[in-house]
């Protein structure tokens, strides 16, 4: 089962729609049988690179509203991510062009596996408030994450991967994507936004059905004990 996830690393209800996909998968029973594939998206891709306008100061300007109103926009969001156990700090969150971030994820994939960076990047914005619009603080991301900050750095000095991400881009808005969270799944099935964790297991049990996988047991229990095999009984 393939799903492919378009998303934007300051987007907050993408990193609550991603912990409440994996949840989905664990619980259904279906992890190890589902590939997830991070597709690009930019929210607002004109914001400038060394910005230093603050998430609440953004909100404002965006909706015409004051500083202690955006704030209280905020507390819903806030409220919805402590549900699947993120405890995001708003009050430190500044705006971040994430086209690096997004390139960067794509020199991943090509490394092999691009899953801790994404969730990385995320546990840096929303709970960390880490600028990763900024070359130093993705190097030091990606090298958490086992990653060369040499070659790093040089992929983050260069354009390398810009057209990848421009291709997700087109992509999902071929494919109908205008917001982000985006999920399709198989190639057949779209969720939009950070829908409740019943919609996922839903639709991961219909397409399950539909391509004959069967979920993984569920073992209870602690450990192995009162068991034989045929070397050993374990009392």
């Amino acid at each position: 089962m393939k799903i492919e996830i378009w998303s934007d690393y300051v987007c907050p209800f993408c990193y609550i729609g991603k912990k409440q996909l994996e949840q989905a998968i664990e619980d259904t029973g279906f992890a190890g049988q589902v590939e997830l594939v991070y597709k690009s998206y930019q929210l607002d891709p004109t914001t400038p690179v060394d910005t230093n306008v603050s998430t609440f100061e953004a909100l404002a300007k965006k909706y015409g509203m004051s500083l202690e109103k955006a704030k209280e926009m905020t507390q819903g969001v806030a409220a919805r991510a402590k549900e699947v156990g993120l405890n995001y700090n708003f009050d430190r969150l500044m705006e971040e062009n994430t086209l690096k971030a997004h390139r960067l994820v794509k020199w991943a994939e090509q490394q092999g596996d691009a899953t801790a960076l994404v969730e990385a990047l995320l546990h840096g914005y929303f709970i960390e408030a880490k600028r990763i619009g900024h070359d130093n603080v993705l190097v030091d991301i990606a090298e958490q994450v086992g990653m060369n900050r040499d070659e790093v750095a040089k992929v983050l000095a260069s354009d390398e991967y810009k057209s990848e991400v421009e291709s997700d881009i087109q992509e999902g808005l071929e494919l109908g994507v205008r917001g982000v969270p985006f999920f399709v799944v198989n190639r057949k099935y779209g969720i939009s936004g950070a829908q409740p964790q019943e919609v996922f297991e839903d639709t991961l049990r219909k397409v399950a059905q539909e391509e004959g996988l069967q979920p993984a047991l569920k073992m209870a229990g602690t450990d192995e004990t009162g068991v034989c095999t045929d070397e050993s009984c374990k009392f």
